[in-house]
């Protein structure tokens, strides 16, 4: 009677479960070599730079921007369909685009697509991994570099004005933390007040 019960449970669990996009890019030589990203539909998000990483980064999307990802996973058919491109390009890493909803499945791999719903979904993807290194980046200079933070600060700054970062109220915490701190440059202080007044006013 055991067997049967854990399978019902397991199947229970499976239907509960958030559907789900997983993006893995693969590109050796580059940094990070490796990135893998999961987006729940609840906007769960977790960053990888290792298949093997039980520590991933995680932290909410907004439910616009997770929204558009899934609309985009269903305007390429949740991965059932081809994306490489016939043209012969140069090795732009090997990415997989995978949908997950209970037992439904959909995993396509390409180097490189002219699908210009594949790009759109390839580049929010890509600002998600850039605004994990930016978030990495900063706590590291903020735990042990003073002097750097308002270098890390300048370029998640800048980053933000080109578009480039998804979560910005995750950044909050940090941004609150160096505000808080007379330890860091006055510069860096008052460039991180700005940034997280901002935040606050587009929520």
């Amino acid at each position: 009677m055991v067997k049967p019960f854990l399978v019902l449970l397991a199947a229970a669990a499976t239907a509960m479960a958030e559907p789900r996009l997983f993006f893995s890019k693969s590109f050796p030589g580059s940094v990070p070599a490796y990135v893998a990203i999961t987006v729940a539909k609840d906007g769960a998000c977790e960053y990888r730079e290792a298949p093997d990483d039980d520590s991933p980064l995680k932290f909410q999307l907004a439910s616009a921007e997770v929204s558009e990802m899934f609309a985009l996973a269903d305007k390429l058919d949740r991965f059932k369909r081809p994306l490489e491109s016939p043209l012969k390009v140069a090795k732009m890493g090997m990415k997989t685009f995978r949908f997950e909803d209970g037992a439904a499945r959909g995993e396509v791999q390409f180097n490189f697509t002219e699908d210009l719903d594949g790009r759109s979904l390839t580049d929010w993807f890509e600002k998600i991994s850039e605004t994990s290194q930016y978030y990495i980046g900063l706590e590291r200079t903020v735990k042990y570099d003073k002097l750097g933070v308002n270098r890390a600060v300048l370029l998640l700054q800048a980053a933000i004005e080109r578009k480039r970062v998804v979560s910005l109220p995750s950044f909050l915490p940090l941004l609150d933390r160096i505000v808080k701190n007379d330890a860091y440059l006055n510069m860096a202080r008052s460039r991180a007040a700005g940034l997280a007044e901002g935040i606050r006013a587009s929520q």
